[in-house]
């Protein structure tokens, strides 16, 4: 049955969480804390969930471990939330491979990023993301982060994608807001834009932006999504001055690379997930007493 946009849009929600992966002291996956913190983050504003993303360190998980934590956190979630597995990475015929063997496991859609290190052209990425749109059912997420992949997915070769049917999303973390804002006003109207980044999201909102893939809302979900409705409710005073009180805390979860801060901030705020794994480290102690000073100033949403 072909995919509906609008409901798939819709039972995504308009906050999304791109969740951590929880390990344990020798760096294994910790599957029962990754749905610890899955309940949590549901209870503590986001609708969705985000497993094995750039946040979840999908370049250090293996297959197994990925497709592990996809069946085991659905399970876990069941109909309270969405969950959005990260399956898209720099080689077309493992990202097909692993989407269908995602599908399986009943997640709800897929978030694919944009091929890393081999810079594809425009239309290899044309044919990238169609070749794994078209081998699956899910509903399909574009992810354009082209501080991480080098290569930026062009608002041309977005607004080509719209047509192929379960190509309903992109998380936009380009930070352009002209190139977010051209997509927005030429994709069809049941296709959506997230902010990739938190601290675009108002900004990303007033141009027609649905809603967010987050990382800060582990800490502060209810406050985005606060500040979210408040804006959709026509506050708009209201939903700048959450984002100006919060803007600081955004800043600093990715004063090193992501999920170093956030990761620390979690762990550091009672609920924990362990290190990241290798080649990512532990934050430099400068670093670290940056991020303890910024979360002295906010209340913290999850419940630990």
């Amino acid at each position: 049955m072909p995919v509906n946009r609008g409901d798939a849009v819709e039972k995504f929600g308009r906050l999304i969480t791109a969740m951590v992966t929880p390990f344990n002291e020798k760096e294994v996956v910790d599957y029962a804390q990754a749905k610890k913190l899955a309940l949590a983050l549901l209870n503590s504003g986001s609708e969705g969930l985000v497993v094995s993303g750039t946040t979840g360190e999908s370049p250090t998980l293996g297959k197994e471990e990925k497709l592990r934590l996809f069946a085991e956190i659905k399970a876990a979630v069941g109909k309270r939330g969405t969950v959005i597995a990260g399956t898209g990475s720099y080689s077309t015929e493992e990202s097909i491979k692993l989407t269908k063997e995602a599908e399986q496991t009943g997640v709800d859609g897929c978030l694919l990023v944009v091929p890393y290190y081999n810079k594809p052209t425009q239309e290899g990425l044309f044919a990238h993301f169609s070749a794994i749109a078209g081998a699956t059912k899910l509903p399909c997420i574009l992810y354009n982060v082209p501080a991480r992949t080098i290569t930026n997915l062009a608002p041309e070769t977005v607004i080509r994608l719209t047509k192929v049917h379960n190509i309903i999303a992109l998380k936009e973390a380009s930070g352009n807001l002209e190139q977010a804002s051209r997509i927005i006003q030429a994709a069809p109207g049941n296709f959506r834009v997230y902010s990739g980044n938190d601290s675009d999201t108002l900004p990303l909102m007033a141009i027609g932006a649905y809603g967010v893939i987050s990382v800060a809302s582990h800490l502060v979900g209810k406050q985005i999504r606060g500040m979210m409705e408040a804006f959709l409710s026509g506050d708009t005073t209201g939903a700048a001055a959450v984002h100006r009180r919060l803007l600081p805390l955004f800043n600093s979860l990715f004063i090193l690379s992501n999920p170093i801060p956030v990761k620390y901030a979690l762990n550091r705020v009672g609920f924990g997930v362990g290190k990241p794994r290798l080649p990512l480290t532990e934050p430099d102690e400068q670093s670290a007493g940056k991020i303890d000073a910024c979360l002295k100033n906010y209340a913290i949403d999850l419940p630990v």
